[in-house]
């Protein structure tokens, strides 16, 4: 490489694996510091939230592919459903699959039923508004104003 000419990031990135190894869950490093990925330092630096997004779009990936396995007739669901369905799937992950009840009714487009259900769980009394919130787009269709 001369003088002036562009760093091989490629090089750069193998390098840094090589040297800070890569965990994909976040762990304590040498000094205390909760870390991730390759040396990402969580306590001092976080991260942006372009970062961010890019993670929640890779969640919303999983989450909508838990709803389809999960629901049959998940893609047959209007739009707004089709988010419950998923903002559910995000927070219970494969969990969702338990809600034996509710996914049936939603199967035969029994709303009314699948909203109560929705609510009639310990999943509700933990996530509070937010059940509320999806049980009422369960049942009507419709956002719910925030």
């Amino acid at each position: 490489m001369q003088e002036g000419e562009p760093m091989d990031r490629d090089r750069l990135k193998d390098q840094l694996f090589l040297h800070e190894g890569f965990e994909p869950k976040p762990y304590k490093d040498t000094v205390g510091k909760w870390t991730i990925g390759v040396g990402r330092n969580l306590d001092d630096v976080g991260i942006t939230e372009v970062e961010a997004r890019t993670l929640l779009d890779n969640d919303i990936h999983s989450a909508e592919a838990i709803a389809s396995r999960v629901i049959s007739s998940y893609h047959d669901l209007d739009e707004v459903r089709q988010r419950v369905v998923v903002d559910m799937a995000f927070n219970l992950g494969g969990k969702l699959a338990h809600f034996k009840k509710a996914i049936a009714a939603i199967v035969a487009e029994d709303f009314d039923t699948a909203a109560t259900e929705m609510l009639d769980s310990l999943w509700a009394r933990q996530v509070g508004r937010r059940a509320t919130r999806l049980s009422v787009m369960m049942r009507t269709g419709e956002d719910y104003e925030m």
